[in-house]
């Protein structure tokens, strides 16, 4: 008997066709968004889901959304870190409430659009993996789920290349099949992180920026409006090109340097969350999405942090980015870069 199964709609084509083809494949299969105050996705997934002939539902999520999200955003930036909120999503909403709205209602899996694999070993045991078409592989934003809710997730895209997505909404008649997909942040619409951080902060003021040895060379506009490996948009002019090396959020200031200062041997991480039983010391470390990773040996803290130390240096190792281990396709884990070494 095939599973029932709750499929994650935005409205766009990813999550239309991953709940069309488990339609195909004879699972029973509801639809359910997100209302998280953001963007209109509601209308438009339950255009969808009527097109499909499914049930859809909506969870009411705009308070997680500010509190999970929003809000750890706009602290992260004050602190002079970079973070990312997809990540957080993943972790408190998506995989976090909706999951456990899924199991709630009689679900037995929660279903979404992502461009992942969740392959099965041969002890039966789940464990995440790359999508197919590098272009697209999201696990980088999926390293927070937890390891026992492998069993109760379907990534039906992780074969699949967009263009082939695109494909079968065409050919199915889809109402998102031409959509355009968004590139941005989805809570802001129009200006910069740093704009919209400023936007929500109490605690932006202009100071000072610095060269590595603590010379005053002119003041910034508030640390937020910043990110470590930033070289544009400084209003700062030296004779020589000059990249954020460092946002200190202690002393309110910004710390220029060379391309060379940018360089770290390996990084700390916060608490690792851990999709494999045992980590391999040696793993390839992601440190952004569009990183393509540098092969590491990754020693794991009693506290559970982990240090990482790099074969090559890597420039811009930013806090508040995340460290993603994998090992080959496999995903080992990953966590929080607390700060570079």
């Amino acid at each position: 008997m095939k599973k029932k199964v709750l499929a994650a709609m935005s409205g766009g084509v990813d999550s239309c066709v991953a709940a069309y083809l488990l339609k195909q494949q004879g699972y029973t299969v509801a639809g359910v968004t997100m209302q998280l105050g953001v963007s209109d996705a509601v209308a438009d997934a339950r255009k969808v889901c009527d097109v499909l002939g499914i049930c859809h539902h909506v969870l009411d999520l705009r308070a997680d959304m500010e509190a999970c999200v929003i809000d750890n955003f706009v602290r992260e930036y004050e602190r002079g870190r970079t973070p990312n909120p997809c990540v957080r999503c993943n972790a408190h909403l998506k995989f976090g409430r909706m999951l456990a709205f899924a199991r709630e209602h009689g679900f037995d899996a929660l279903a979404t659009g992502h461009y992942a694999r969740i392959e099965i070993g041969d002890d039966g045991v789940p464990f995440l993996c790359r999508g197919l078409d590098p272009r697209k592989d999201q696990t980088y934003f999926l390293y927070p789920v937890k390891k026992p809710d492998l069993y109760n997730i379907l990534m039906p895209l992780g074969g699949l290349t967009k263009d082939e997505v695109r494909a079968i909404a065409a050919a199915a008649r889809l109402p998102a099949a031409h959509k355009s997909e968004s590139q941005d942040v989805c809570f802001i619409r129009g200006i910069s992180s740093g704009d919209f951080a400023a936007s929500r902060s109490v605690r932006v003021r202009p100071g000072d920026v610095v060269d590595m040895s603590g010379i005053v060379l002119g003041r910034h506009k508030g640390i937020v409006h910043y990110t470590r490996g930033q070289r544009g948009g400084l209003g700062i002019a030296v004779g020589r090109p000059v990249y954020v090396v460092d946002v200190d959020a202690e002393n309110n200031r910004i710390v220029l340097g060379d391309k060379r200062d940018l360089r770290s041997s390996g990084l700390v991480t916060g608490p690792v969350n851990l999709l494999v039983d045992r980590l391999p010391q040696r793993l390839l470390v992601k440190i952004r999405y569009a990183h393509k990773g540098v092969m590491s040996s990754v020693h794991m803290n009693d506290n559970g942090t982990a240090e990482v130390i790099f074969d090559q240096p890597q420039e811009a190792v930013t806090p508040g980015q995340s460290a993603v281990f994998y090992d080959g396709d496999t995903v080992c884990g990953g966590a929080v870069i607390e700060r570079p070494m």
